[in-house]
């Protein structure tokens, strides 16, 4: 199970990425600087192409279906950023020098603790890590990891709850293009 969520994870990046690369390279040539990076574009042209895929001719249609695969994202990347894509973003070796900023992380002061996509790991996954670090107990460590584990099955109900509501909207055809997408299972 832990396989295929970060197998649909990987495949959620790389059609997020695929989504918008041709029209991010178009507007960035002839650009100074290339730092202008932004997320409300990002997301509306993730939107569009979701729309496109999912072949939704109506806007009264693709507004509910819209709202419905908002919910699926955020579910995602928030089990995403307490699970095993969380792992990536403690970066390898975890932190350097103390509480001092992490080389790793460009010196932004988190300890390396960015997780993937510029948010946070979960409050559970962040009590774990630091216990690992401070060498906790083995009681305190399966007490942070029993808490860690139980937020988990949270977040990944929340998802699949978010996942079935969108199902129900969608066509045959629509449910085959989401799950190619990487919005269902």
């Amino acid at each position: 199970m832990k396989k295929l969520n970060q197998k649909l994870a990987l495949a959620g990046v790389a059609v997020l990425m695929s989504l918008g690369s041709g029209n991010l390279v178009a507007q960035d040539q002839g650009r100074p600087g290339r730092g202008n990076f932004d997320p409300e574009q990002m997301r509306q042209r993730m939107m569009e192409g979701y729309k496109e895929r999912l072949e939704v001719k109506s806007d009264d249609e693709w507004k509910v279906i819209q709202g419905r695969i908002e919910k699926v994202v955020e579910a995602r990347r928030e089990v995403g950023l307490g699970g095993p894509m969380g792992g990536m973003a403690f970066g390898r070796g975890g932190r350097r020098g103390g509480d001092g900023p992490d080389q790793q992380s460009g010196g932004n002061g988190q300890g390396g603790r960015r997780a993937f996509g510029g948010g946070t790991p979960s409050p559970e996954a962040e009590a774990l890590q630091k216990a690992v670090e401070s060498k906790a107990s083995a009681d305190e460590l399966k007490a942070k990891l029993a808490q860690y584990r139980e937020a988990r099955k949270e977040k990944q109900a929340k998802l699949e709850k978010a996942q079935d509501e969108l199902r129900k909207l969608l066509s045959v055809r629509q449910e085959a293009s989401a799950v190619l997408l990487g919005l269902l299972q």
